[in-house]
């Protein structure tokens, strides 16, 4: 009889959503981006999933996406806008969202990091939702500055590095649960974000 090897690996590959490149985010997980570009990271996320996006944020946000900035990475009618008059209401709808199991993506735009206890629960309904639903629900916290969400699976920042004719992006993995912190110049060519040797 053979038996299997210990080791800290998991015994099941988990499923994953693809960022760029070969970078990948588990789905039925919740991570946070942060950085001046952490939308147009959200927005590269959805350019790769099918289906529609719940995009949630305050009602009282100045800054809203626009469809014609968000058209160039996805077609806007994909997305549906929900804006809560209160904050805590932010995390209640991403926590129904995520529960439902029934959409890809769903983005919620913070005015601070959350603490750990909302950030496991998030966890758990997209685990939950994942069980109910047709599909493995995907996370995604925009904060702002260099985040610090709590308990959140990874952590990202997109910064611009735009040159003359040629928009760029330095993006960075703060935190991992499976990965070092590491960093990637992220280009915009032919349509499309490809990563550059790490930096």
């Amino acid at each position: 009889m053979t038996l299997p090897l210990l080791t800290r690996k998991p015994h099941r590959d988990a499923l994953a959503q693809a960022l760029v490149g070969d970078l990948r985010l588990p789905l039925a997980r919740v991570h946070e981006f942060c950085g001046p570009a952490r939308r147009t990271l959200a927005l590269i996320v959805a350019r790769g999933m099918q289906g529609p996006v719940f995009w949630i944020a305050s009602h009282w946000q100045g800054d809203r996406l626009l469809g014609d900035g968000v058209q160039s990475y996805v077609d806007p009618g994909r997305i549906t806008f929900v804006h809560p008059k209160r904050t805590e209401d932010i995390l209640w709808a991403t926590e129904e969202c995520l529960r439902a199991g029934c959409v890809p993506l769903v983005v919620a735009e913070l005015h601070d990091p959350p603490p750990l206890t909302p950030v496991r629960r998030l966890h758990l309904a997209a685990e939950q939702g994942g069980k109910q639903g047709r599909l493995l629900p995907l996370g995604l916290l925009l904060t702002p500055g260099d985040g610090g969400a709590q308990g959140v699976e990874t952590r990202w920042h997109l910064s611009p590095r735009h040159q003359p004719g040629a928009p760029g992006w330095m993006l960075q993995r703060r935190r991992a649960r499976m990965a070092p912190p590491a960093a990637w110049a992220l280009d915009w060519t032919d349509g499309a974000p490809r990563l550059s040797a790490g930096v």
